[in-house]
């Protein structure tokens, strides 16, 4: 038994490690591919304009951002721009409240348009049915730990999620307070991106000291945002776990 609990750890800290690393290469590559395609020019021309239309660019960030949520559409450069234009608190809250509507809106659009038939199919599914019969009474928790999960297919789960018995308030909780370390972490990127492409235009530059700081703050949320997300693996195990225990004693 001390030999599994050892073995156990080992691999967790391992899977830890291997995930600190493979947020640090996306990070990486990220960067690489906006200076490499020139993206970086795309991005500050969009982010331009929206900051062209004064006290409505928050308003008409959060109404695109919200589209790209419902409509599927990859949305990590623009959440990166988020940093990138209104800097890590207002950008990160901006963010939020984008995605946390986008999400509540494609919850509905499932419940309500997709019809009875697609409804029943996942709801007969015999793995689905477990998470949509048994789990429906914790839903803000299990909606909450997919939110900490970095490369759980956030945009299908809202579709997916208004086909279960969760309710809209249990949704909608779980998804505000579940995206905000890995919203916070884009954005913050999106932040160190802006001053980078900003370097030897700027009349403001940071000091070698802000700049370690600055990226020091980076890594230190990559690795928060890792560790969360390996609790919220393990707890979302567990919840299946016990429900499927539960119900094979039944």
């Amino acid at each position: 038994m001390h030999m599994r609990h050892t073995r156990s750890t080992m691999l967790s800290k391992t899977s830890i490690v291997l995930g600190i690393a493979a947020s640090c290469l996306f990070v990486i590559g990220m960067l690489a591919l906006l200076f490499h395609f020139g993206l970086q020019h795309e991005i500050v021309e969009l982010l331009r304009w929206i900051d062209s239309v004064k006290i409505w660019g928050p308003v008409v960030f959060v109404l695109i951002d919200m589209l790209v949520v419902i409509f599927l559409f990859p949305g990590v450069l623009f959440t990166l721009g988020a940093g990138f234009l209104f800097g890590v608190v207002k950008g990160s809250i901006y963010v939020v409240v984008a995605t946390t509507l986008g999400a509540a809106i494609s919850f509905l659009l499932a419940r309500h348009l997709l019809g009875e038939n697609a409804t029943n199919f996942l709801r007969n599914h015999p793995r689905l049915s477990v998470i949509n019969n048994a789990l429906a009474d914790e839903d803000w928790k299990i909606v909450l730990v997919t939110r900490l999960i970095p490369f759980f297919p956030f945009k299908l789960s809202n579709y997916f999620f208004g086909l279960t018995k969760f309710s809209l308030r249990g949704f909608i909780l779980g998804t505000f307070l579940g995206i905000w370390p890995i919203s916070i972490t884009n954005v913050y990127i999106g932040s160190v991106t802006a001053d980078l492409a900003m370097l030897g235009t700027s009349d403001n530059a940071r000091s070698g000291v802000e700049w370690l700081i600055y990226v020091g703050g980076l890594i230190i949320a990559i690795i928060g945002v890792v560790y969360i997300s390996h609790l919220a693996q393990r707890a979302l195990a567990r919840y299946l776990s016990s429900t499927q225990s539960s119900q094979g004693t039944k």
